[in-house]
């Protein structure tokens, strides 16, 4: 081959075609290569593998850019597909240039960043590509190997198909554009053929359908350059891997003071606990995951004093802030994501407990609910439960009440424990009483009398009394109470149990 041959072939990769152009543009898309520039620090990217598949006609990088390079100062690795080639599908060197890349990611734990937009598989190439030892199952297994080792980043700006759509899951978070990005095992043309429903793309895989039903995507971006500064933002909430601690950076003050009203004594009042948790994280530093998904419970990462911290926080705003199957399992799966990365819990307890009822037993609400508990009991990072308000049942065990051993657990002086609200457990013992007693103001004082009864016996000064409290707390000192305690917390023991591992409940 010439020079002049090379040259064409490596100038193939650089830029897309002029018809690909302009469907990009008419997309709202960027060009992979524009993405990337985006992503890594400049100059610091190197690829691998560019001129794969050279000698194949329209076929330049083979539809896939890899390579290294620094975002924000840190080493990570690239996987990011280009749609203007055969729609991003994969080809053989496609998927062997994406198994070295996570070979990489092993050999030398680093991050991997993964910017999807392909159609799947070529089905010409199968034999090639699907099931041999390198075929594309062992990209999939390589990533189960790199879970809570490293993190894996996806940035999901156009389809996912088939098989392939197992990348995004298996990442630590999913950004999906809006509009163009769709992830799903069989398209619509497929599921009317085989299952003979009729359902729209959007329906079937869209962004927002993930965002809020499926739980597959996290967040939502309106478009390519918003989807990876969210990324990158993810990322530096976290180590490069799991043997670093989590990057600190300047500490901000929160962007409220709390007052010491700030939480209504009333527990069936609502309040939004978003503004519990501006008054504790440095200003401007809260980024929640899945916030369309499961609201009753709300996930995500701040800072405090500059130190990276996960939160996990009731909202009775939503739901009464009830935990749910999905407010379950998105529980759990943050929990495992922070002591994956060494980044401590915080937990902010409104909670009159699970759901009840048939739709919800039906739903598997017991096992979903022994997995969040299951995280809650393995995470070894430093753990501070807050009983912001109520904890009753099996509520206060999921949001790692005393007997879970945080760190330490810590009530606002309007925090309730019980195993169930005053009302309910009234009810619930003198039923028979209550409904024997036919004068309305004898039952009525009779209810009243045995409901301060059982208030009093749950009183918040005798449980710290009974060191079932470690400290109460208010308000307006909670911030400052929080820092001094993750700070004597760095350096914890991080052991839980000797054994290969847990079978958790799914």
């Amino acid at each position: 081959m010439s020079d002049k041959e090379i040259r064409a072939a490596r100038a193939a990769t650089l830029a897309p075609p002029e018809k690909a152009a302009a469907k990009l543009a008419g997309q709202n898309k960027l060009y992979v290569r524009e993405r990337i520039a985006l992503l890594f620090d400049e100059g610091s990217f190197v690829e691998d593998g560019q001129l794969a598949n050279a000698l194949g006609t329209g076929l330049p990088a083979d539809g896939v850019v890899t390579g290294q390079g620094l975002v924000d100062g840190r080493p990570a690795l690239v996987v990011a597909n280009d749609p203007t080639v055969k729609a991003g599908s994969w080809g053989a060197r496609t998927v062997e240039k994406i198994i070295r890349v996570t070979e990489r990611a092993l050999g030398e734990e680093l991050p991997i960043f993964w910017l999807i937009d392909s159609a799947g598989a070529r089905i010409t190439d199968q034999v090639a590509l699907f099931p041999g030892r390198r075929g594309a199952g062992r990209i999939f297994h390589n990533q189960v190997a790199l879970s809570g080792k490293v993190p894996q980043i996806c940035c999901l700006f156009g389809p996912s198909a088939a098989g392939g759509a197992y990348i995004p899951a298996f990442c630590d978070v999913v950004i999906m554009v809006e509009g163009n990005a769709s992830m799903y095992l069989g398209s619509p043309r497929m599921a009317e053929m085989v299952v003979g429903e009729r359902v729209t793309l959007e329906e079937m895989g869209g962004a927002r359908m993930h965002a809020t039903v499926s739980g597959c995507g996290d967040n939502l971006a309106v478009d390519d350059p918003d989807a990876i500064e969210q990324a990158k933002l993810f990322f530096s909430y976290l180590p490069t891997c799991w043997r670093e601690p989590a990057p600190e950076v300047a500490a901000e003050p929160a962007a409220i003071d709390l007052a010491d009203d700030c939480v209504p004594a009333d527990e069936s009042v609502p309040f939004d606990v978003h503004e519990v948790i501006d008054g504790i994280v440095d200003a401007d530093s809260f980024f929640e995951v899945k916030p369309l998904f499961a609201a009753e419970l709300v996930v995500g990462f701040g800072r405090l004093a500059g130190q990276p911290i996960g939160i996990v926080a009731n909202n009775s705003a939503v739901r009464g802030g009830v935990l749910f199957v999905d407010s379950a399992d998105k529980a759990a799966r943050f929990i495992w994501l922070c002591d994956a990365f060494n980044v401590p819990l915080l937990y902010l307890a409104d909670v009159p407990g699970f759901m009840i009822g048939s739709e919800v037993e039906r739903q598997g609400i017991i096992r979903h609910g022994a997995k969040m508990i299951t995280a809650v009991s393995e995470a070894t990072v430093p753990q501070v439960s807050v009983i912001v308000r109520k904890a009753y049942g099996a509520g206060l065990y999921a949001m790692a009440g005393p007997g879970f051993v945080p760190d330490a657990c810590i009530a606002l002086p309007t925090a309730k424990i019980a195993v169930m609200g005053p009302q309910a457990a009234v009810n619930a013992v003198y039923a028979n009483k209550i409904a024997e007693i036919a004068d309305d103001d004898e039952r009525t004082s009779f209810v009243a009398e045995k409901r301060a009864e059982y208030e009093a016996d749950v009183d918040l000064l005798r449980l710290a009394s009974d060191l079932v409290l470690d400290a109460i707390i208010e308000p307006s000192e909670l911030r400052s109470e929080l820092e001094r305690r993750f700070a004597v917390l760095i350096g914890k023991s991080r052991h839980f149990a000797t054994k290969r591992h847990g079978v958790p409940p799914v």
